[in-house]
């Protein structure tokens, strides 16, 4: 068994067999994601690599439960969403408060959307299994290009030089913002274990802050070494009554910069929640 058994095992993110032998969980195609996939908090460890945070929830506003959340960012004063699920997929720009949706855009029915970011003027987004990213105007959601990738497209952010993209391995690959090339890659560890399913991504004051596919868990990456410096339990943010057969999960994190202002929801959930993090002993 690998050493990475024992990080996701503290994470929740691998399964048990019927014997107690810990085993490593299988990838469920991804559109069929299901909410009750991780739910078991880190084990405290006084050797632990990586500072613990619960959440303080400081607001609540609704979100579309329709909205299959792979992307995410906040920009003047409006949260921008990509969304996935192939004939589903869109762009579309929010109201924070309300959650009403100001505009909108669909993708082509072949596209599984993925994460998105905003670079200037733009709107650079993923998706899935098609190796294509998509360049959209912000104003007006106007495509101006696209551009070819290898492998998967799963989350999507920035740092203020490069482009950030996980691929649902252990691997952040760096991209030229202009070329869209990639200029290097960093695997991602805890404890010197490889931390993979790095998913939905978001740029937070020099870290880069990403969901854990299929878990409850925010992990927070310095982008120089790959190390996780600290990991983020959401459990509980939504109560059993706001819970229904379609809701899956936790993805999709957005920081605002000018009020330090964080965000996280999840895929057809129906709130997003302003939170506090607060460290754990």
């Amino acid at each position: 068994m690998r050493k990475i058994v024992c990080f996701f095992l503290c994470l929740g993110l691998v399964a048990c067999s019927k014997s107690g032998e810990a085993v490593e969980m299988t990838d469920p195609p991804k559109q069929q994601q299901s909410q009750a996939a991780a739910q078991k908090a880190p084990a405290k460890s006084a050797s632990a690599p990586f500072k613990r945070y619960r959440a303080q929830i400081i607001n609540t506003f609704p979100h579309d439960t329709d909205a299959f959340t792979q992307g995410l960012f906040f920009h003047d004063g409006a949260l921008y969403e990509g969304t996935g699920q192939r004939g589903q997929s869109a762009l579309r720009q929010l109201e924070l408060e309300t959650g009403k949706v100001i505009k909108s855009k669909k993708l082509e029915d072949r596209f599984f959307g993925e994460g998105i970011v905003l670079w200037g003027d733009k709107i650079i987004s993923l998706t899935w299994q098609a190796g294509t990213g998509l360049v959209h105007s912000l104003d007006g959601f106007e495509e101006l290009a696209r551009f070819y990738y290898d492998g998967e497209g799963w989350g999507l952010t920035a740092s203020p030089t490069e482009l950030i993209m996980s691929d649902g391995s252990s691997f952040l690959r760096f991209l030229d913002p202009t070329t869209f090339e990639e200029t290097s890659r960093i695997s991602v560890t805890a404890g010197g274990d490889k931390v993979t399913r790095i998913n939905e991504l978001e740029w937070v004051n020099g870290l880069v802050f990403a969901n854990l596919w299929q878990s409850n868990f925010i992990a927070q990456i310095d982008p120089t070494t790959g190390k996780v410096v600290g990991v983020i339990d959401l459990s509980g943010l939504l109560k059993p009554e706001d819970i229904t057969a379609k809701t899956d999960v936790l993805n999709g994190i957005a920081y605002d910069k000018e009020t330090n202002r964080l965000f996280v929801t999840g895929k057809n959930w129906p709130k997003l929640f302003e939170i506090k993090l607060i460290e754990v002993n």
